[in-house]
């Protein structure tokens, strides 16, 4: 993968206009700039990798509009050597966002292709991510518990078996809602069986599909 001088400097002009719509968590901005976007695009929308919108992957999935990634990023509250869960691998971006943080990610992806093109990605770059296929609404026990756990597809609810996957002092951030649109949960467990949640503002995230999360659309 090739990271030129112009691709340094569309990510820049990206950063600023973060910035511009309120980004301010300096651990953030210096991941988001030093991962380079571009090598998670593909094809045609390769151009558009320094845009703030979402963009397509293939299956009806998206990466993520660069600022709804900096703000679940930011809601984490993340330090440094943090054993950190994704849920939705997706183009494997976020999960590199989270890496060049300095954390420990777990990620679980449900769709073959995805999980092997971010694979290859996250290995182009160096980057130690461990991957799993499979129902990421069920989370990850054997790995359990985590410090956080950041979900990027949409659920209809907050899944038990996530927060009960987080430590005690551990946050979840899930967008929680309609398929259409969804209102980001920010989970903090308190203690054994308390679990606080902060509601913050709303997105539009494609839906979490399994057996915690929606089913697969009859339609398709």
């Amino acid at each position: 993968m090739v990271d030129t001088y112009k691709h340094k400097g569309m990510r820049e002009k990206l950063i600023r206009i973060l910035m511009d719509k309120g980004l301010e968590d300096p651990a953030v901005i210096e991941a988001m700039r030093a991962v380079p976007r571009h090598a998670f695009v593909e094809g045609a929308f390769a151009e558009a990798a320094y845009e703030d919108r979402p963009l397509p992957i293939g299956d009806s999935q998206t990466i993520s509009q660069p600022l709804t990634v900096a703000f679940q990023t930011a809601m984490l509250k993340l330090k440094k050597g943090m054993k950190t869960l994704e849920i939705g691998t997706g183009s494997g971006y976020q999960a590199a966002v989270l890496c060049a943080m300095g954390a420990k990610v777990f990620s679980v992806e449900r769709i073959a292709a995805h999980h092997r093109r971010a694979q290859r990605v996250l290995n182009d770059l160096e980057l130690r991510v461990r991957l799993k296929r499979g129902d990421g609404s069920a989370g990850w026990q054997s790995y359990a518990p985590f410090d956080r756990i950041l979900v990027t597809a949409a659920s209809p609810g907050i899944p038990e078996t996530l927060k009960k996957q987080l430590s005690i002092g551990g946050k979840l951030v899930i967008p929680v809602g309609e398929r259409e649109r969804q209102q980001m949960a920010v989970v903090t467990r308190q203690a054994q069986n308390e679990w606080e949640i902060d509601w913050r503002g709303w997105f539009q995230f494609v839906p979490l599909i399994g057996r915690h999360g929606w089913k697969a659309d009859p339609d398709r």
